[in-house]
């Protein structure tokens, strides 16, 4: 039986606790409303170190920063023509910014794969913003998972990574969402480095100039080529499983067994987001040796559903 010890409810003491690791350039894995987050102090290169050790991760993949508000953001970066339409309009929430740092930042470069950008985000989850709050300081988070494995939506799925590795973990319940921030490259002329719940059709709303990233700098997390795996085969666009392999689905199906799992009997996509992750991490430990994934429909959501699933299958 295991033993979450580590594992902590969001109370005012427990709060309190939090933020004294991360003002001492300790780490802790806090919830928010896409997935859990590592986080550490982003101003301390010693608890940067620490993030990239603790989940394996590659010094050419940057880190996401977390601030409580638009003008933590601004003393940070340089001046941006689309961030303030951009952020009234979306923030509080799962979309990050990616800006020019500023020369005089405090932020630690080691989380900027010394790039001279840094990509910025205000949660919506108030527990997280209660710690940026406390600690006084921006806050770097990225998924509270080993690098390449299913990122965490659970306080439980986090201990599964790493166990007592991290002394503290905050339960903040199931994420609300289930699949990362939309991150939006600002810097010249506007782009998309990873779709998310905020698509770039509601994008083009408030700024009509935004398209799809095709350079292969990498400016933000969720661009390389292997991500968000099980650790098992993956097959995509399916009508059916494979050999001693699961199968994802949503809808209506004619389709039984221990090894169907649907995901949104009323065929809701937001749905099947939110249950991804969770459903990806439960096969695995049940023991299938493949999953096969019936088609996703390549619209609002659905493209950031498609674009983890077709990363996990890499």
């Amino acid at each position: 039986m295991k033993n979450y010890s580590n594992i902590f409810k969001p109370t005012k003491k427990n709060l309190i606790k939090a933020a004294k690791i991360l003002k001492n350039s300790g780490i802790v894995a806090l919830p928010t409303e896409t997935v859990y987050g590592l986080a550490a102090n982003a101003y301390s290169a010693k608890a940067i170190h620490k993030v990239y050790q603790l989940k394996k991760r590659p010094k050419k993949n940057p880190l996401i920063v977390h601030f409580d508000t638009l003008n933590s953001i601004k003393k940070e970066t340089e001046p941006n023509l689309y961030l303030n339409k951009l952020f009234n309009k979306f923030s509080p929430g799962p979309i990050t910014y990616v800006l020019k740092l500023k020369k005089s930042s405090r932020i630690s470069r080691k989380l900027t794969n010394q790039s001279g950008t840094v990509a910025c985000r205000v949660p919506a989850n108030s527990y997280f913003r209660k710690m940026i709050k406390l600690t006084k300081t921006p806050l770097a988070a990225p998924s509270a998972n080993v690098s390449n494995h299913v990122s965490p939506t659970s306080a439980k799925d986090v201990y599964d990574e790493f166990g007592k590795k991290i002394k503290f973990i905050l339960d903040g319940k199931q994420s609300k969402i289930g699949l990362e921030s939309t991150v939006i490259n600002l810097i010249d002329k506007p782009n998309i480095l990873r779709p998310g719940k905020i698509s770039i059709t509601e994008i083009k709303r408030v700024i009509k100039n935004v398209k799809k990233n095709k350079s292969k700098k990498i400016l933000s997390p969720g661009q390389l080529k292997k991500h968000y795996s099980p650790g098992i085969p993956m097959y995509l666009d399916k009508t059916k499983p494979k050999i001693d392999g699961a199968y994802i689905t949503f809808g209506k199906t004619s389709l039984k067994g221990k090894n169907i799992f649907n995901l949104s009997k009323q065929g809701s996509l937001e749905e099947v987001g939110k249950k991804l992750y969770q459903k990806l991490r439960f096969i695995k430990k049940q023991g299938f040796k493949n999953i096969s994934v019936k088609k996703i429909p390549n619209q609002g959501i659905g493209i950031a559903i498609n674009d983890r699933l077709k990363r996990a299958s890499s």
